[in-house]
């Protein structure tokens, strides 16, 4: 009998939003979904909270600060794709900063795209996410 608990990869997802705008960035030279958008995003590192991970990724990525409290909660998605995942959802409409690129090596373009007329290249667990958050579906799961 095998005793090792089954683990899973987490992450979270910020949807910086202004004036029914959302914030995209295209991958680039990361080896995954490169010259696709997505959103701020990253990896729990361990030994931090989901909104400890959200405040530091978009710090990280978009070299802006988002106060606990100006993150809310917007949907968890359980997928499946190589690996099963966990990815929290985030809606974020005050911060703290201007939005900058700070990581051009993985990113080459970050740009404001209305909610409703996102590019056709968007990574298809985030454009799901992002069809979600725009529906109040809190909860999903794909490729099972």
């Amino acid at each position: 009998m095998n005793n090792e608990r089954f683990k899973c990869v987490t992450a979270v997802h910020i949807f910086l939003i202004k004036d029914n705008h959302i914030l995209l960035l295209r991958r680039y030279d990361t080896g995954y979904e490169d010259g696709n958008y997505s959103v701020l995003a990253g990896h729990l590192e361990g030994n931090e909270s989901v909104l400890e991970a959200a405040q530091r990724e978009s710090l990280e990525e978009g070299g802006v600060n988002v106060p606990f409290d100006s993150l809310n909660f917007v949907g968890v998605m359980h997928r499946k794709s190589n690996d099963e995942r966990i990815d929290f959802f985030f809606e974020a409409t005050e911060w703290i900063g201007n939005v900058i690129n700070m990581e051009p090596d993985k990113c080459d373009e970050l740009s404001w795209f209305p909610l409703d007329a996102l590019p056709l290249n968007v990574i298809p667990y985030v454009k799901r996410a992002i069809d979600n958050y725009k529906e109040n579906i809190y909860f999903d799961t794909q490729g099972f």
